[in-house]
């Protein structure tokens, strides 16, 4: 292993992985997370920093890399996503640097989430909550058992649009809470139903599918219209695989029962919004990934990638394999 290795880490790192970089290098730990306001490098900006701190590896989570990056001496770049969207990955090979991405790093956090929205919105948590905190549990002449019946979970049938790592991570908690669990994807041996049977026999349909012309817009208004009347509809993964308006309507007229979103286009959502005055609704500002165990997973990932590099092997999770010699 090549000695006097300096890597500039602007990712949260923590536990295994960090006392793994800390071996193998001199560590400047700076996590864009930290800072507020919040601080995202462009790609001259990471570039004259990492310049100034004389570093050969680079290890981001959010900040862009790009152009003047790639004129750096360097050994690695670590990108701490399942998908490095904020490296180009093209001008890194160009330049011979390997790129090493952190794949599974948040799925068991993103599955419980979808898990926790599931309970909210199924069971009225969020009102139920409100009527509490506003002296409002007798209201109406009714009460709470009134209002806040609902079906148990155990029992119905669940249907997972996409079955890569976030998708597994909830089929097994699914059905450790006693559900039938359905899934469609195209790419995954194990999940042999059609997108029409999921859709047609499940009473919570939940989106885990990455964003590709493929699946963008895939739930749509003659989908919801094929779900169970009342169905559960969650989407932990990215708001662009349904449409909104279509979401809205259905919502409206009671053919979705109820939904849990964990995701936006462009991370916002207008306060007046008709999803925020829905009692039915469970909004969450993208935090499916946000856990400490999350960072954990992509420290060790990354930086036991970086130390097969450093030791003439060939990284598990390398995105360009052709730079390697």
């Amino acid at each position: 292993m090549a000695p006097g290795h300096r890597a500039l880490v602007t990712a949260p790192f923590r536990g295994e992985g960090l006392d793994t970089l800390n071996e193998l290098a001199e560590v400047v730990l700076d996590p864009w997370i930290d800072h507020v306001p919040l601080r995202i490098y462009d790609g001259p900006r990471l570039a004259e920093r990492a310049q100034n701190e004389g570093a050969d590896i680079i290890v981001v989570e959010s900040d862009f890399v790009s152009g003047p990056v790639f004129d750096l001496p360097l050994v690695a770049i670590g990108s701490c996503r399942g998908d490095p969207n904020n490296v180009d990955v093209p001008g890194a090979t160009k330049a011979g640097i390997p790129v090493l991405r952190a794949p599974g790093r948040n799925a068991d956090a993103v599955a419980e989430l979808a898990v926790g929205l599931l309970l909210a919105a199924s069971r009225h948590l969020l009102a139920a909550d409100n009527d509490v905190r506003h002296d409002a549990v007798f209201k109406d002449d009714t009460i709470p058992y009134q209002r806040y019946r609902a079906w148990q979970v155990a029992g119905r049938t669940a249907g997972l649009v996409g079955l890569g790592a976030v998708g597994r991570a909830l089929r097994w908690r699914l059905e450790g809470l006693g559900m039938r669990v359905l899934a469609y994807d195209p790419y995954a041996d194990d999940a042999k139903e059609s997108l029409e049977r999921v859709l047609d026999e499940s009473d919570v349909i939940s989106l885990h599918a990455a964003v590709t012309p493929e699946t963008q817009g895939m739930i749509g208004a003659k989908q919801f219209d094929a779900m169970k009347d009342g169905v559960i509809f969650l989407n932990t993964a990215r708001e662009q695989l349904h449409d909104r308006d279509a979401l809205v309507e259905r919502l409206q007229n009671g053919k979705v029962g109820a939904a849990g979103l964990d995701h936006f286009a462009g991370e916002h959502l207008e306060p007046d919004h008709p999803l925020t005055s829905m009692s039915n609704v469970v909004l969450t500002p993208h935090i499916g990934g946000a856990t400490f165990d999350t960072e954990a997973n992509h420290s060790r990932l990354i930086a036991d990638d970086i130390c097969r590099l450093l030791e003439g092997e060939r990284p598990l999770h390398i995105v360009n394999p052709e730079v390697l010699k």
